[in-house]
């Protein structure tokens, strides 16, 4: 399955019982809006997941903003909402995908396969002409049973064990001047991780809001990993969101191997001890000077 669909795509599906559609529509700077959206206005049949509630832990001042749940949580949300190991599930939101991508990404982790990313989400639905309904909805709840694969999570202490070696390349998603340090809206730390280059996740997106062709991507990619292979990639964010934007988009492009850092920069600064850089990015292959 192809891991961006379109409207068109998902439309003769509404009313199959092996798919499962979720809206995923969540505001950094309002958590409550998002279910506000969906009870408003939604897909046929979609059940709603919460970015704070279902695909986040507890954080506690040391683990990230929105920690990864443990795979028996994940596990347990997904049958709640309806989600079984055969099931093909359809993510959207209206916010670009990020919050989509990262219930994407959060099944594949737990040996997911038959997952898409509406595109365009909400929007392209309703500029398509396709119906929409208000008010909750919830599936019969299925069986989950999580397969975890490990190898796409990088931990903070692999990240500090590897800093400076050149083993990975770091993809910081955030926008240029979170990264360079200018500001930070979100942590009360700002910069980066020492040695990261700068792919703002919104770069995967057309000026529709739509992703770019698989072939666009590609050459965007291709530019940004030079010699390393795809494996090399770790993503991160602030808080393990919008990276997986960025996986989910090297996915479209035919690229994979990319690895997530869920923990992401909130998870990094909130150790005084860890290095961070700011400034302007430096050329992929430079060395940064790190500052404390």
């Amino acid at each position: 399955m192809q891991p961006v669909i379109t409207p068109q795509d998902l439309l003769p599906h509404l009313e199959d019982p092996k798919w499962a559609i979720v809206d995923c529509t969540f505001d950094l700077n309002n958590p409550r809006q998002g279910e506000a959206d969906y009870l408003k206005t939604h897909i046929p049949g979609a059940v709603y997941a919460d970015l704070e509630r279902d695909l986040s832990s507890l954080p506690n001042g040391k683990n990230g903003r929105h920690p990864l749940p443990s795979p028996e949580d994940l596990a347990r949300v997904f049958s709640r909402l309806g989600i079984g190991e055969d099931s093909t599930v359809v993510a959207y939101d209206r916010n670009g995908a990020p919050y989509a991508a990262r219930l994407w990404w959060s099944l594949q982790y737990l040996g997911g396969s038959k997952l898409a990313v509406l595109d365009g989400g909400l929007d392209a639905w309703v500029q398509a002409g396709y119906p929409v309904r208000s008010g909750a909805e919830m599936k019969t709840p299925a069986r989950f049973v999580p397969a975890v694969q490990s190898d796409m999570l990088v931990t903070t202490p692999q990240i500090g064990a590897r800093l400076g070696s050149g083993e990975d390349l770091l993809l910081d998603a955030r926008a240029p001047e979170r990264y360079r340090g200018e500001e930070e809206p979100y942590d009360p730390v700002a910069g980066r991780i020492p040695g990261a280059a700068n792919f703002d996740w919104e770069d995967n997106l057309d000026e529709n809001g739509r992703f770019k062709s698989p072939a666009a991507l590609r050459e965007q990619y291709e530019r940004v990993l030079g010699a390393h292979p795809s494996s090399a990639v770790v993503a991160y964010c602030g808080s393990g969101v919008t990276s997986c934007h960025l996986l989910l988009a090297m996915a479209h492009a035919g690229i994979g191997g990319g690895r997530l850092y869920a923990g992401s920069w909130s998870e990094w600064c909130s150790d005084p001890t860890r290095p961070i850089a700011v400034g302007v990015e430096p050329s992929l292959g430079e060395s940064e000077a790190k500052t404390d």
